[in-house]
């Protein structure tokens, strides 16, 4: 029987960061049992991450933040109860994984929790060992955590909540940094927990295909972070798709692709939730069309030209804007990358893909000279990034890191946007921008990432997605050639990375050269012109994104897989649905 006590109850609670003009979330109530997997939906800003840090007692103990209302943690006032008592009821896995490592080896990491409890050296070798097997991590329990990747280090943040025992696990994105195989252990690990029957999951989460197998329940805020919905998950994706869509909340890749094809005459009813519903209800419609003489006057199922994605031509633009020959780069004693050769063609959205600790991230880097390369052996619009001054690159590509906060150094947002063109100013002949000019650009910007309300706080008080819109800003803002991107889309809701992507296809086809580091293959599928396949520090394969898309090899020999609409649906269709 499950206890009377519900493990987390929540009741009109309201949070306020300091010096934040308005409460998000607010006046949320709530409750979650055992056995439960709680998927925790709402677009940017909407307070997601803020409620996370309020169940285990973060907020108001060690955040600044005002808090109304109650939360209780397996019966325990939140408010009055330490939060090293919390801990046995909520552990928490954040979005960002360097924030709660603090050990040297990947085995006292996870054995830190643990051994803070007191618990017996035999209970703490026995859940150490255990989570590590079901993060995949255990035939590294001797490194240092800075030498797995980012996401290496997530799954061992998961491993170090799965120690504990808590009966509720709180988790932030877990999967953002995840290729598809460690998608899969880490939902695979929390099937195995669920199925205990004892604990539960809340779960803030962007890729939905995978959720989607494993949550049994939603709570979706809106955007003035009260509760809009809260009800079974599939049946609420289908009674709100249209107000999900309104509010930018992100959906099932599978969902919003029937809901292209039926507004292209293709009714698939119920509406899929998972790519293999989709499969499914796609065959049953071919089948339909085949058996009957009506079929001749129904939707064309399997011509759905209508979807087709959008190729960008780079006629007449075709010389290489990064050329790298030979590229080696080290960090300390390791080799990450190994005599890498690759073109970027001008003009052209080219997304470089693979699995953890392809050396994805540290090639980006090494384009934009963050990670300074060897002499000669990057060239970026005839510049030599291994040799050139950091004002003098900057002017010819922007950078954007994976994480937002670590390119922040101005005390308001608008400052932050700002300090770019000042600094040019500063450093240029006269006849630059004026006051009056930079503030116009400023605010431009502020509207176009949705910014205008916070624009006189921190950077650092500002939401995951609202940290990420502000970095692509700052890097947009001074109109680089090349535009670098790491994990663009990583905090946003489905309306901000929708814009955001729309916003880089209309810079590339205005001339600029855009070059971003993704995990997430369907907005490859989508969006990009060219791919950059790498597997262990090397160019795979690189290419046309239709080109490569048609050889699902390609991706299994790099340790990635295509996308599940890819893999389920049949060929005829692959790559096809596109949303305009």
């Amino acid at each position: 029987m499950r206890p009377s006590v519900p493990l987390l109850r929540v009741r009109d609670l309201t949070l306020t960061h300091a010096d934040a003009a308005h409460p998000s979330p607010r006046n949320v109530s709530f409750d979650i049992t055992a056995g439960e997997v709680v998927l925790l939906l709402g677009p940017s800003g909407s307070g997601k991450s803020t409620l996370t840090l309020a169940l285990n007692g973060l907020i108001p103990h060690a955040m600044p933040a005002s808090m109304t209302g109650t939360v209780e943690a397996g019966g325990l006032d939140t408010a009055t109860t330490p939060t090293a008592v919390l801990s046995t009821h909520v552990a928490m896995v954040f979005q960002d994984p360097d924030a709660q490592i603090v050990t040297g080896t990947v085995y006292d990491e996870v054995a830190f929790g643990p051994e803070n409890l007191l618990l017996p050296l035999e209970e703490v070798r026995r859940r150490v060992e255990g989570s590590l097997h079901r993060v995949g991590l255990w035939d590294r329990r001797d490194e240092n955590p800075d030498r797995l990747s980012g996401g290496g280090r997530q799954r061992l943040t998961i491993a170090c909540a799965l120690a504990l025992g808590s009966p509720l696990i709180v988790l932030d994105e877990p999967t953002a940094n995840l290729d598809p195989q460690g998608v899969d252990d880490v939902y695979a690990a929390l099937a195995d927990v669920v199925a205990e029957g004892d604990r539960s999951i809340l779960l803030v989460e962007h890729n939905l295909d995978a959720a989607m197998e494993f949550v049994t329940r939603a709570i979706v805020l809106d955007r003035s972070g009260r509760v809009a919905f809260d009800g079974p998950a599939a049946e609420i994706i289908r009674a709100h798709t249209d107000e999900l869509i309104e509010m930018g909340v992100w959906l099932p890749a599978a969902t919003l692709a029937a809901r292209r094809l039926e507004a292209g005459g293709i009714r698939l009813d119920p509406l899929p939730i998972t790519p293999a519903q989709l499969a499914e209800a796609l065959g049953m419609v071919q089948m339909h069309a085949r058996s009957t003489d009506a079929g001749r006057n129904a939707p064309e199922s399997t011509d759905v030209c209508t979807f087709d994605r959008q190729v960008y031509p780079v006629e007449g633009r075709t010389d290489p804007i990064i050329r790298t020959r030979g590229l080696n780069v080290r960090r300390g004693r390791t080799e990450i990358l190994h005599d890498v050769d690759l073109d970027i063609h001008e003009g052209s959205l080219t997304a470089i893909v693979g699995a953890n600790g392809a050396g994805k991230t540290t090639l980006i880097q090494a384009l934009a000279g963050v990670v300074p390369p060897p002499r000669n052996q990057v060239h970026v619009d005839g510049l030599d990034a291994g040799t050139a001054s950091p004002r003098d690159l900057a002017a010819r590509i922007g950078f954007v890191f994976q994480n937002p906060e670590h390119q922040f150094i101005a005390h308001t947002v608008f400052d932050e946007l700002a300090h770019g063109l000042t600094l040019r100013r500063a450093q240029g002949p006269s006849g630059m921008l004026t006051d009056a000019e930079i503030a116009e650009r400023v605010q431009g910007m502020l509207t176009r990432f949705g910014l205008e309300a916070k624009s006189g706080i921190h950077p650092f008080l500002l939401s995951g997605g609202e940290k990420r819109r502000l970095s692509v800003g700052t890097a947009l803002i001074t109109q680089p050639r090349v535009l670098a991107l790491d994990e663009p889309t990583f905090g946003q809701d489905r309306a901000r990375a929708s814009e955001l992507l729309d916003l880089l296809e209309s810079l590339r086809e205005a001339g600029t050269t855009i070059v971003l580091v993704t995990h997430d293959l369907q907005l490859v599928a989508d969006h990009t012109t060219h791919t950059v396949v790498m597997a262990e520090g090397r160019v795979r394969t690189a290419g046309r994104t239709d080109d490569l898309f048609r050889d699902d090899e390609l991706f299994a020999d790099a340790g990635l897989r295509l996308p599940a609409l890819h893999r389920m649906l049949p060929p005829a269709l692959r790559g096809r649905i596109r949303e305009h």
